[in-house]
């Protein structure tokens, strides 16, 4: 069981080694640098009012945020449709915003994963160009929209990005006054915009004129605007808002914030960092560049934190930095940190924490548990007590490889942490095999790329030699940012995860100038200017595309959360290649999470073959697809709207996936 520290956060011993494994992962740790309740205007706290309980799971169906509540569970209590009726289900209204490019022209490719969200009768959308649309969420008509006229220019991604809205609304509205109901949404160049939800217009007391620039902040190694593509997670009447960076790019950046914002004025509540200042200086990111979720009964808000600047190389932050690729818990009111768990140790392999944990309370043993389920690229499932930090199943400091010698100036941890259970969703400890068919047809070269790709299991560090280092999971694998979906009745957890190998290699600056051909979406070529080593990560593939490791390339998870244990796994989706369907027992790698729902039904798209689908929460049968058109890379949601259920789906793609995108909103029902 962990101890719980009360250490200053600046008397932490530096250097890696035992305390990084035995103690950093399991500490929960006091407040960091932040900006503390006194700089406001007015400081004095008042004795806060006492208040119904608030239930973890909402009493009436919910949608109104990124992963449908802020527990995460991507849950609806719905059951109008279930496993008996699934498959009657009919594209009711479909929506093109026209906001969408494929980047062959003079605007970079859209890419677009934004969760419908259900509230104050409408569905709200937010597009890749930087739109708000209000539509009617039974014919999607068109209420209003509002657009930013945002500068469509691809400042920190390779492609214009959006991920949606957030929506509040006031415990007290006044009547006739306008935006006691607001939607925001951010810009790629660090704008945060609120509108009044009953008519589009801006909230003039919220910032200037209804605009808050972020990047005004942005005041230590400024290399890029803090790029706001995930709508803020709404506690309350705080907005706490996260940003994305660059990739890759640099040895200093920006390093990672999350402001605390008064929902109504935009005025600053508090700032998290998660670096010391020292670190702050010489590396930067460990942002939180994902959504969040909280508790609102125990005030705490969950932060997944991504990996310090930069990613494949360390010798820059040779000390721990104990909240670096972690999740960490803060008091909503305050910032300060509660508890925080770190799940790599001086990662060099840019595991950020890429997805909410999902909030559940489980029975263990005869126990009732206030829990949380952290997903993770590594194909990892953390299960924490989300009050405390302490583990539910014992999580164990296990020894991992070390460096080959080939990469100067870095620091290898000795050990990472493993869970016990869930076990993990990919198995890591050897090289997958080779996929006979691909090697074949390309005449060996699968096997040859195998053969000089070095691999010591999970957390083989990079290297120079060779073609590199064998990654599996790494950046694209295992699970992705929409996480874990949950049924609370019968305590059972829903995840998809991607099977892809990658290739990480470095290269000294010399070589690296040579090398250099360029990058694609997430692969390729990037400089980490300012260190000693440029890198490449490529995808395994032969030379005609296919991958080199044998499928499924991606798979459902069911776990039984009483116990750790698989319920059942399957693959999902079907890849696709030069126009052709693989066959469904391949899979496919996915992007956008799961929902799951009363009627016993979990939707998914993510998935290539640009199909929605539903499977049976108990057995995992496919029980109903339709063909959107593109990848449906965002979350679905599950609304209710004049009795009748719908399920909702943003078909926009991901390059990452592949080079389809889209503009639709498809929108599905029983027939009437």
């Amino acid at each position: 069981m962990p101890t719980l520290l009360s250490t200053p956060f600046k008397s932490i011993t530096p250097g890696l080694g035992a305390v990084t494994a035995l103690a950093m992962c399991f500490t929960p740790l006091p407040l960091l640098a932040q900006d503390k309740p006194s700089e406001q205007e007015n400081p004095e706290q008042e004795e806060a009012p006492s208040r119904a309980p608030i239930p973890l799971v909402p009493g009436e169906p919910t949608w109104d945020s990124f992963h449908g509540q802020l527990n995460a569970q991507k849950y609806s209590p719905l059951d109008q449709i279930n496993t008996d009726n699934v498959g009657e289900l009919e594209k009711v209204w479909e929506v093109h915003t026209g906001d969408v490019a494929d980047g062959s022209g003079e605007l970079p490719a859209t890419v677009w994963s934004a969760t419908p969200v259900f509230a104050n009768d409408t569905l709200y959308i937010g597009t890749p160009f930087y739109r708000i649309l209000a539509l009617d969420p039974g014919s999607g008509e068109e209420k209003w929209s509002f657009d930013t006229q945002s500068s469509l220019e691809a400042l920190t991604q390779p492609a214009l990005k959006n991920r949606g809205v957030a929506y509040w609304e006031a415990d007290d509205p006044v009547a006739g006054e306008p935006c006691q109901k607001i939607i925001y949404m951010g810009t790629m160049d660090a704008q945060l915009f609120a509108v009044d939800a009953d008519s589009g217009e801006q909230c003039a007391d919220f910032a200037n004129n209804g605009v808050l620039d972020v990047n005004q902040w942005n005041d230590t190694n400024d290399r890029w605007p803090l790029s706001l593509l995930q709508p803020p997670t709404v506690v309350g009447d705080h907005l706490v808002l996260g940003w994305a960076g660059m990739d890759w790019a640099y040895e200093q950046a920006p390093p990672g914030t999350v402001y605390s914002i008064n929902a109504r004025t935009g005025e600053r509540e508090w700032t998290f960092q998660a670096l010391s200042d020292e670190m702050r200086d010489q590396s930067g990111t460990a942002n939180v560049w994902t959504h969040m979720s909280a508790d609102e009964e125990r005030g705490l808000v969950y932060l997944p934190v991504s990996s310090p600047s930069p990613n494949y190389w360390g010798g820059n932050r040779t000390e721990e930095v104990p909240l670096g690729t972690s999740t960490t818990a803060l008091d909503i009111e305050t910032g300060e940190v509660v508890w925080s768990r770190q799940w790599v140790h001086h990662d060099i392999w840019d595991y950020d924490i890429n997805a909410a944990p999902t909030l559940m309370d489980i029975t263990v043993d005869g126990e009732e548990i206030p829990a949380l389920i952290q997903a993770t690229k590594m194909g990892f499932l953390f299960v924490v007590n989300r009050e405390t930090g302490e583990d539910v199943w014992p999580i164990e400091e296990r020894p991992v490889p070390s460096g080959d010698g080939s990469v100067e100036g870095e620091v290898y941890a000795p050990t990472q942490p493993f869970p016990t259970k869930p076990a993990p969703l990919l198995d890591q400890s050897e090289k997958p095999n080779v996929w006979a068919l691909a090697d074949a047809v390309s005449f060996g070269e699968c096997s040859a790329l195998w053969d000089d790709l070095h691999y010591e299991g999970m957390y083989t560090p990079p290297t120079t030699q060779g073609e590199g280092t064998l990654g599996y999971p790494i950046s694209a694998g295992g699970v992705q940012w929409g996480g874990v979906a949950f049924d609370p009745k019968s305590q059972t957890a829903i995840v998809n995860t991607s099977h892809i190998v990658q290739y990480i290699k470095l290269y000294n600056r010399e070589e690296y100038e040579k090398a250099d051909s360029g990058s694609g979406n997430e692969s390729g070529f990037a400089p980490q200017e300012g260190a000693p080593y440029g890198m490449r990560l490529e995808v395994a593939l032969n030379r005609l595309g296919m991958p080199c490791w044998e499928p499924p390339f991606g798979e459902l998870v069911a776990l039984d959360m009483t116990s750790g244990d698989i319920k059942w796994r399957r693959p999902v989706g079907a890849s696709q290649q030069y126009g052709f369907y693989m066959p469904e027992s391949w899979g496919s790698p996915t992007i956008g999470g799961p929902a799951v729902t009363a009627g016993d039904i979990i939707f998914i798209g993510a998935s290539m073959d640009a199909k929605v689908r539903a499977y049976s929460l108990e057995t995992g049968e496919e029980l109903w697809s339709d063909q959107t058109e593109a990848p449906s890379v965002s979350n679905p949601a599950v609304y209710e709207y004049n009795g009748r259920q719908y399920v909702a789906f943003v078909s926009g793609g991901n390059t990452i996936l592949k080079d389809q995108v889209g503009d639709q909103i498809a929108v599905y029902a029983l027939p009437e």
